[in-house]
């Protein structure tokens, strides 16, 4: 892969005329890309290259190699589940997989990059510059994916893992995580570019190592955060911005902040059937799921669970698989 600079990346596409002059087209569509269409829009990447072979996180290490081992067939189903909800009442895009190369997390598109909804012309596109070695490839197919469709493109300069570690907030304010997947200077480097505020908040443990496992922002006006795994001045900024609703380390080790949000409805990971009642597991989940529904119940919005065990043998859960292309299911607020 070539090298990219700190300069914007951009494609055009000339449109030659019957006389072989350059022309531009006669109509104007009133949207170039899913980010500037007021609908929710996603991008999502089916599990072709899905593979546990390199354990690149500590959930990964924990399981023996006879247990890691992702069942494709049920892989598959439990993504066009995925898809299925979110193509109701969204535009969905699917990621190409490349056949040349080992991309084994490709699917987790949540971590490819982010696009800036605060930057005019809704066209800005970061790519992610991975610390993760199997990850790595999935810059360049990030690069051209965005590129085909029309945006700005940037690669961070240092270690960045997309929207998992960068959570918008509201106007041009974002809540960013660093210290195990990513790097404080692509914050800064981000707050110099896009003129855009960066709350950082340090992560620590080694099993929350994106901040999409303890930081998932419910309303423009609330956020549910582990505020147990956070220093107390980087909770005290973070406050400055939005309400805090409190959570614990269990309920983050369950995946209570790795949801996404759509228009009434916010999507978690359970695999609750899947487990025998009485046993600890089974108890934490259902702790995990009450506490979500009691939170989300005060904004008047539900609750929809998708059965995603395949994907935790990879380390991940829910929010992990979606990339928001823009941000117009929390431009509806039912109440507050």
């Amino acid at each position: 892969m070539n090298t990219l600079s700190n300069a914007a990346l951009t494609t055009s596409i000339p449109v030659t005329s019957s006389e072989g002059r350059l022309s531009r087209p006669e109509a104007v569509p009133p949207w170039k890309n899913p980010t500037q269409l007021e609908r929710p829009s996603y991008l999502l990447s089916f599990p072709f290259s899905l593979s546990t072979e390199v354990a690149n996180n500590p959930w990964m290490e924990d399981l023996p190699g006879d247990r890691r081992c992702p069942n494709f067939k049920r892989a598959c189903v439990q993504f066009l589940e995925l898809y299925r909800y979110l193509a109701g009442e969204a535009l969905v895009y699917i990621l190409p997989t490349p056949q040349t190369a080992a991309l084994q997390d490709q699917v987790y598109t949540a971590n490819l990059g982010i696009v800036l909804a605060h930057v005019a012309g809704r066209n800005t596109v970061i790519i992610s510059n991975f610390t993760s070695e199997p990850r790595r490839g999935e810059t360049q197919v990030g690069v051209e994916f965005f590129q085909q469709m029309g945006y700005n493109i940037w690669v961070s300069p240092t270690k960045f893992e997309g929207e998992a570690e960068l959570k918008h907030l509201y106007d041009n304010v974002y809540a960013g995580g660093y210290g195990i997947r990513s790097e404080r200077e692509s914050y800064e480097w981000m707050e110099k570019n896009f003129d855009m505020q960066v709350v950082k908040l340090r992560l620590t443990d080694p099993y929350l190592y994106h901040l999409d496992c303890l930081v998932f922002p419910i309303t423009k006006e609330s956020t549910i955060v582990c505020t147990e795994l956070l220093e107390p001045n980087e909770i005290a900024e973070l406050e400055k911005f939005t309400n805090i609703i409190d959570v614990s380390v269990d309920e983050a080790y369950s995946g209570i902040c790795n949801s996404v949000r759509m228009p009434k409805v916010v999507l978690n990971s359970s695999h609750l059937y899947d487990l025998r009642p009485g046993t600890e597991d089974y108890q934490r989940e259902i702790q995990k799921n009450r506490k979500l529904e009691d939170i989300a119940s005060k904004f008047a919005l539900e609750v929809s669970y998708i059965n995603l065990s395949e994907y935790h043998k990879s380390g991940a859960l829910l929010s992990c698989m979606v990339m928001h292309l823009n941000r117009q299911a929390y431009q509806i607020a039912l109440t507050d």
